[in-house]
């Protein structure tokens, strides 16, 4: 199956419905790792406000303790529609290098199965490689076989498994090389 022309770009005001519609997609289906039930409300009352936070995440601007300067991108196709959304971070900590790794990327429930994980990985790969990394780690839980095989469909090798002392879950720990 060919694969629609996609972009990976960063978060942008005129794709703020489009973004509440694909929260609202996640936390249907109760996944709310990443996008927590507290976005929603934010994003709603000050969307501009949380595109500026995700701004000087980028920049290292006013992090939370333990936090890395992190990119956010969105994978969008030709209709803009929000396929999924990968964050880079700029450096590990010893947590992130446990459960995190440098990439973390998630697909839109309604788009899954269809390739957009294993492109927008390798998109952000790309990002990575232009930020001056030549290596990351992107991590997974061991049991989800769908992220696996995305992470190792980019050229991730398993560098290390063991049982997270947050999660107390194995964690399957990836090593990507950047040509």
């Amino acid at each position: 199956m060919e694969l629609e022309e996609l972009q990976l770009i960063e978060p942008t005001p005129a794709l703020q419905s489009e973004f509440i519609s694909m929260v609202r997609e996640f936390q249907e289906v109760g996944e709310t790792r990443i996008h927590d039930r507290d976005l929603l409300p934010l994003i709603q009352e000050n969307f501009l406000a949380y595109l500026h936070q995700l701004e000087n995440n980028s920049k290292g601007i006013k992090l939370k303790p333990g936090f890395v300067p992190a990119t956010t991108f969105w994978l969008v196709n030709q209709s803009d529609r929000i396929l999924g959304e990968s964050r880079l971070r700029h450096r590990l900590t010893p947590m992130l290098e446990d459960r995190g790794g440098h990439i973390g990327y998630m697909v839109r429930p309604t788009e899954r199965s269809k390739g957009y994980g294993t492109k927008l990985l390798a998109m952000t790969l790309e990002k990575a490689q232009q930020i001056g990394l030549n290596r990351v780690l992107v991590t997974c839980n061991e049991d989800n076989l769908a992220s696996a095989r995305v992470i190792q469909k980019n050229g991730g090798s398993l560098a290390s498994e063991s049982i997270s002392e947050q999660t107390g879950r194995i964690i399957s720990r990836y090593s990507i090389a950047l040509l």
